[in-house]
């Protein structure tokens, strides 16, 4: 069953359970950080889809404190939470937060000079993935920089397994890592790394390569051509 993302309790310990559940959850985010601050200017316009409890949007409002962001979720709770998270770094005059999903929203066309999409793509329905990159193509400028982190489709029992021992060696107990297992076959819509490039080459991306894995979770980035055909 998937979590629920609107209650309050999955919420309110949703930033110590992900810290346990996905390997190497700061690092991930150092290696964003450390892309972001390779590719955007310093007044950088930025959208987040998946705002989660503000993690991200955090880190990235430090380290480019005259850079303007968009977030966007599905869940009112966990956009609540991350509007109170981003408060120190005057998140209410910088940032945008939408509830809702950026497929359904034209006014983002070619606002942005970078797209994220971090531990989000993976719950997206195999129908809505095309519409979800090609959307997410449409609001960058030219030559913005879209990146992408998720699960993976796993390629053999050995890989499984290690994913199970990792998260226990972060602090899941057995039961928790089993129920990790069943929610993985459950409540995902992963990819395998080819389909994924495919994918977004077809969306319209150029330049596409990986950037990060750690066991079956991978990271891409790509760019929006400079030169490309709208609509």
């Amino acid at each position: 069953m998937a979590k629920d993302f609107d209650s309050e309790y999955v919420v309110a310990g949703y930033d110590e359970h992900i810290r346990k559940l996905i390997p190497a959850y700061e690092q991930v985010h150092a290696q964003l950080l450390a892309l972001m601050q390779a590719h955007l200017p310093v007044q950088a316009r930025v959208l987040i889809i998946g705002a989660g409890t503000g993690y991200e949007l955090g880190c990235l409002m430090q380290a480019f404190p005259q850079a303007q962001f968009t977030v966007t979720e599905l869940s009112q709770t966990m956009l609540t939470a991350a509007e109170a998270h981003v408060k120190p770094w005057n998140g209410s005059a910088r940032v945008q937060f939408i509830l809702g999903s950026h497929t359904q929203l034209p006014q983002l066309a070619g606002l942005f000079d970078a797209v994220l999409s971090i531990l989000v793509t993976h719950f997206v329905p195999f129908a809505e993935k095309q519409l979800f990159f090609k959307s997410a193509l449409t609001c960058l400028k030219q030559d913005g920089l879209f990146v992408t982190y998720d699960l993976m489709q796993r390629q053999s029992m050995l890989e499984t397994m290690a994913l199970q021992k990792r998260v226990q060696q972060q602090g899941l107990s057995e039961q928790q890592s089993q129920k990790m297992l069943e929610r993985l076959e459950d409540d995902f819509y992963a990819l395998d790394a080819h389909t994924t490039v495919q994918m977004l080459k077809q969306a319209g991306f150029d330049e596409v390569s990986a950037f990060m894995q750690v066991l079956c979770y991978q990271g891409f980035c790509a760019k929006r051509p400079e030169a490309d055909e709208k609509g």
